[in-house]
């Protein structure tokens, strides 16, 4: 789905911004001009942040976690 209107970006463009390592909204602006411009799109790009942040500490707390015992 588009995540900026301005400049045409999608979430996926926004996360791949996230996987390479911005994690605000001015640097994923820096990185695909999504929220350089009129800024509605902030509140969008701060939520797919988060909730990459949340899913990648989840995955991390699940890889961490002991194997069951048997």
């Amino acid at each position: 789905m588009y995540v900026c209107l301005c400049v045409g970006v999608t979430n996926h463009t926004v996360l791949e911004c996230v996987a390479d390592g911005a994690s605000t909204s001015k640097e994923v602006a820096a990185a695909c001009g999504a929220g350089g411009d009129c800024g509605r799109c902030r509140r969008t790009l701060r939520a797919i942040i988060a909730a990459s942040s949340k899913a990648a500490s989840s995955s991390l707390e699940t890889a961490l976690e002991p194997a069951p015992s048997h």
